[in-house]
C-alpha cells in the first residue's frame, strides 16, 4: 500500500478502522460503501480529496445525516485536511458546528447574502438571525 494512501488516511481519522478490518485496505466494503456507516464514508471520501489534490472541495450538508459524536470525527478531519492541504472548502450547511472553524461564512436567505464575516463576528453582531 502506497505511503500517501496511509498518510491520508491518519489525517482523515479512518486509518485504524482500515486497519481493523479483515483485509485492511483490501477489504471489499460493497457497492458505493454500503458496509460502512455515514461517518466512515465521508472520512473516506476525505482521503480520497486528500490523494486527488484538489484546490476546491464542495461540502454540501456533510455532516446533515450523522449523529453529534460523528460529526465531531468528520470535522476533525476537514479540519485536519485544511491544516495540510491548500484548499479552498465550500460549505453548505445548517448546522453551526459544520461551519463555525471555516475562515468566512456567508450567510444567505432566498438567494441573497444577508450577512459575511468569520463565526465570531456573526455570533457577536446578529442582524439578520445567523443563529
Amino acid at each position: 500500500m502506497p505511503w500517501a494512501i496511509e498518510n491520508a488516511a491518519k489525517a482523515a481519522n479512518i486509518h485504524e478502522f482500515i486497519e481493523s478490518l479483515p483485509e485492511k485496505y483490501n477489504t471489499i466494503v460493497g457497492e458505493r460503501g454500503v458496509k460502512l456507516s455515514g461517518g466512515q464514508r465521508q472520512r473516506i471520501a476525505i482521503v480520497r480529496v486528500i490523494l486527488k489534490n484538489a484546490p476546491i472541495l464542495v461540502l454540501d450538508e456533510a455532516t446533515s445525516s450523522l449523529d453529534s459524536h460523528t460529526e465531531q470525527e468528520v470535522q476533525k478531519s476537514i479540519n485536519t485536511m485544511l491544516d495540510i492541504e491548500n484548499v479552498t472548502i465550500i460549505a453548505i450547511a445548517h448546522r453551526l458546528s459544520t461551519i463555525k472553524h471555516m475562515d468566512r461564512i456567508i450567510v444567505m436567505d432566498k438567494g441573497k447574502i444577508v450577512e459575511d464575516g468569520t463565526f465570531k463576528e456573526l455570533w457577536e453582531y446578529q442582524v439578520n438571525g445567523f443563529v
